[in-house]
């Protein structure tokens, strides 16, 4: 894979991959939506077909990493580290377009929102924050929640059947869906820093009206512990496998 290749490939990946999960969040609070209050499964399940229809249109290009703990913990794990700072751009450049796509694909239901009498916040549709705020026990859920990902992720590579058939894409897809149904109710599953930070900067600056804070006070929370838990992925890994 070349230079070029890793990087457009992990924008246009991350990019879809935010469309749809920003996408389905939009879907469900916006008053004005036809999927207003359908739940929390149509959320998990919106995330997980984002990561499906991502990681598969950018796998032939990058692999399709889509998430810098992921990156992180390929990176222990094989000891590479040349294009990591490729991959790591990519994916926040991508998340911020996925993150304007769905401002754009839901202008009309944003713009109604703010006349309303009770305006819905629109900070969670772009980026995740904790129904109970606590630090210590925000940034725990986040690490753990991530090497839920990425170290069955990693695990899936010794299973060659799985690489060559493309089924390990599928599989990750359901892995994401079973963690927000399992673990996305303490923090909102970032469990992605690049998934997290890229739509809130975006929040911060697009132009919608009543839009609120973007909670920048939390935003370290999402950023570090899937990091932390990406880079204990590998470590296990290397150490188990």
């Amino acid at each position: 894979m070349s230079n070029g290749d890793i990087f457009l490939g992990e924008v246009i990946g991350t990019a879809i991959l935010i469309l749809f999960g920003a996408g389905v969040v939009a879907a469900v609070v916006l008053n004005d939506s036809k999927a207003k209050d359908a739940g929390w499964v149509v959320i998990a399940f919106g995330w997980g077909f984002g990561v499906l229809a991502g990681a598969y249109t950018a796998a032939p290009l990058s692999g399709g990493h889509l998430n810098p703990a992921v990156t992180l913990g390929i990176a222990i794990d094989t000891g590479e580290w040349d294009t990591v700072h490729l991959y790591v751009a990519g994916q926040l450049v991508g998340a911020v377009l996925g993150a304007v796509l769905c401002w754009l694909v839901y202008y009309a239901q944003f713009q109604a929102n703010a006349e309303e009498d009770e305006a819905q916040p629109t900070l969670g549709i772009f980026a995740t924050a904790p129904a109970i705020r606590h630090p210590v026990a925000n940034l725990i859920t986040e690490i753990i929640a991530t090497v839920g990902l990425v170290l069955p992720i990693l695990a899936f590579g010794l299973t060659e059947g799985l690489g060559q058939s493309g089924t390990a894409i599928l599989i990750v897809a359901f892995l994401v869906v079973g963690i927000g149904l399992s673990l996305g109710g303490p923090t909102g599953y970032a469990i992605n820093p690049a998934r997290d930070l890229g739509p809130r900067l975006t929040h911060a600056v697009l132009p919608i009206p009543n839009k609120g804070t973007s909670d920048w006070g939390y935003a370290w929370i999402p950023v570090v512990g899937p990091l932390i838990g990406g880079a204990l992925s590998g470590l296990i890994f290397n150490a188990a496998f």
